[in-house]
């Protein structure tokens, strides 16, 4: 199996967050690390240096098997951006509901949580959750 740069660590998520020096981005991912652990069920683990990730899954490509996290974020010094390793075209309506957000193929940018809708992040995320664990749009050849 090929192997990734950006891979699980021992790292603590909240030390991590302790050390983001932007205040705003540090309160986003205190919201966010509670919100990702109670809706995904499960622990925030580091990837890399600055990705905390929920969940794990296999998928493989023309270069190998690999695992990935099944979503997190990660408090950035112009955004904080949350990982949809799906994408966003069978969320469309969730995505609306958010309020004013950018994205890009799996990456959700926000600015400031306080200005989007959270019940719909909470709403988009419980539905990323399901879709990856019923793997209804992850890679062909994803295991979970």
């Amino acid at each position: 199996m090929s192997s990734l740069k950006t891979r699980p660590s021992d790292a603590s998520p909240v030390e991590f967050i302790q050390s983001v020096e932007h205040k705003q981005r540090r309160a986003d991912a205190e919201t966010l690390l509670t919100m990702f652990t109670q809706i995904t069920g499960r622990k925030p683990v580091m990837w890399g240096e600055s990705i905390i990730g929920f969940g794990e899954y296999r998928y493989t490509n023309t270069r190998g098997t690999y695992s990935w996290l099944m979503t997190g974020f990660s408090p950035r010094k112009s955004n904080t951006t949350i990982y949809i390793m799906q994408g966003f075209e069978k969320f469309q309506k969730e995505l609306a509901a958010l309020g004013k957000v950018k994205t890009a193929k799996s990456c959700l940018y926000i600015t400031n949580l306080g200005k989007i809708d959270r019940s719909a992040l909470e709403d988009l995320l419980m539905k990323v959750v399901s879709d990856m664990e019923l793997g209804t749009t992850a890679p062909d050849t994803a295991q979970f």
